[in-house]
């Protein structure tokens, strides 16, 4: 059975589709079978995975408000055993049209149950928002991992989101576990950087990743060549930083196993 981890932060631009599509690529290049789902209806996950067809036939729209099965909208990446779920702009009206239905927290959880079984880590790509769609990832996922950027107002929003997995556990997913911290666009020469990250260390001890993710052009280039960045320049330090942190997550994950 998959391990299912949402990736989120309700601020957009801190890296968490980045993070999204190189922690997938780098896991299937790791030799694991990877399905990444675009929840997001800026699609940028979708864009950037690199992907072998150019017009997917079903989205994640389609299996939420549509009634497809899961493993319909499913597409090829052109990495090996890293699979996508696309998004489209038809996704922005989900929101809207999930409040209508039963059971609406409960949606993705339920799709996820066709094909939990044929992949061994299914990433949710969340949107920049706390909203429905939001707390269906987290209402199926079993881990949260939140990328944060190191700036001025990182704080209030983590504890914002960390609010918001309190009342998902209380009332939809009470085994709902926090995989970790990332930072991203980290400048170690940045006083504020710096004193940010000691902060997030301080609120989440022993929740934040050894590995930090660098400003990098090379991972700013990367989604408009529609590649990870693993594929673009494995050589730079932005593909390194990736690597690095699955490494991490895949030890947590195994060392996870061996306790159950």
């Amino acid at each position: 059975m998959a391990k299912v981890i949402a990736i989120a932060n309700q601020k957009g631009g801190v890296g968490k589709t980045t993070t999204a599509v190189n922690l997938g690529a780098s896991m299937a290049i790791a030799e694991h079978t990877v399905l990444l789902i675009d929840l997001d209806p800026q699609a940028n996950a979708t864009s950037s995975a690199g992907l072998r067809e150019d017009r997917p036939k079903f989205s994640t729209y389609d299996v939420l408000i549509g009634g497809r099965k899961m493993s319909e909208a499913i597409i090829k990446s052109t990495v090996n055993r890293f699979d996508l779920v696309p998004s489209d702009q038809n996704l922005a009206g989900a929101e809207i049209e999930l409040t209508s239905l039963p059971n609406r927290e409960l949606i993705l959880k339920e799709a996820l149950a066709d094909v939990l079984g044929a992949y061994e880590i299914i990433l949710l790509d969340c949107p920049p928002a706390l909203g429905l769609l939001t707390v269906n990832a987290l209402t199926a996922a079993e881990t949260l991992l939140i990328p944060v950027q190191c700036e001025y107002f990182a704080m209030e929003g983590l504890g914002r989101l960390m609010a918001t997995v309190d009342l998902v556990r209380q009332s939809l997913n009470p085994r709902l576990e926090i995989e970790g911290v990332v930072l991203t666009m980290y400048d170690g020469r940045n006083n504020l950087n710096r004193q940010v990250a000691d902060e997030i260390r301080r609120y989440l001890p022993g929740k934040v990743f050894q590995t930090v993710i660098p400003r990098n052009i090379t991972l700013a280039e990367a989604p408009s060549h529609g590649t990870p960045v693993i594929l673009y320049d494995v050589a730079s330090t932005g593909a390194q930083a990736y690597l690095s942190l699955t490494k991490e997550v895949l030890e947590l994950s195994h060392a996870e196993e061996s306790t159950r």
